[in-house]
């Protein structure tokens, strides 16, 4: 679902993703496949997804189709707000849902606010993402949170990433989570603290790096939540 998603991205931004120079040699934007054969690949990877999604429970099968509704319109929320970022925290991390959901057939506080601690988290590093093709993204009317925040960019990655490891806390304590959750959060704290502190929103390679970095942050969250119930 997560390659499905992008497909729908680039086909509804392939014009627009020719003017954006990191983005002008993607398949769709450069003719290298054309929109009947990226709307093949992406129905038979629905069709997967879907034979999956509905093995699951009620529960978990209505949370996964309001997931598609909400991957199918988020690449048309850059052209509608400058809170495309918040969109997808809400679609992309929609995953711990359903997993929970599937697993215990309901949804509690605890889940609710590992979804949050998600949502912040995209709100952080996609921002940083986003600051590559500022100025091209004001060149062809594109929003985003990275025009938005501009030279407030680093005051409102502190606000996401610090609600981020609230969120964290706070599931940690409602969920009865021992010693060791707490004490690997420290080092989830650390990395949010590095990347913030790294931050250059007119360095568009520093952005890259520190957006990719986030591949060690996630495993960091994973480890610490899997120590949270040994």
């Amino acid at each position: 679902m997560r390659s499905a998603g992008c497909i729908i991205n680039d086909f509804f931004d392939k014009d627009l993703d020719k003017h954006v120079s990191r983005t002008s040699q993607r398949p769709l934007a450069n003719g290298t496949i054309s929109s009947f054969e990226a709307f093949i690949i992406f129905s038979i990877l629905n069709l997967i997804g879907l034979i999956i999604l509905l093995s699951l429970n009620l529960l978990a099968i209505i949370i996964g189709l309001i997931s598609f509704v909400l991957f199918i319109f988020y690449p048309l929320m850059k052209r509608i707000t400058y809170w495309p970022q918040l969109f997808l925290g809400v679609t992309f991390n929609i995953g711990c849902l359903i997993g929970y959901a599937t697993v215990e057939n309901q949804l509690n506080t605890q889940i609710m606010l590992l979804y949050l601690a998600g949502i912040f988290w995209t709100l952080g590093y996609d921002t940083i993402y986003a600051h590559q093709d500022r100025e091209d993204d004001l060149n062809i009317g594109i929003k985003s949170t990275a025009i938005l925040f501009g030279d407030n960019t680093k005051q409102w990655i502190i606000f996401f990433y610090s609600s981020m490891a609230l969120c964290l806390i706070l599931f940690g304590l409602l969920h009865d989570q021992n010693i060791y959750f707490f004490i690997s959060l420290i080092f989830v704290v650390a990395h949010l603290f590095y990347q913030i502190k790294r931050l250059d929103i007119d360095n568009k390679s520093k952005c890259l790096r520190i957006f990719k970095s986030n591949q060690y942050l996630g495993l960091i969250v994973a480890l610490t939540l899997f120590i949270g119930i040994l």
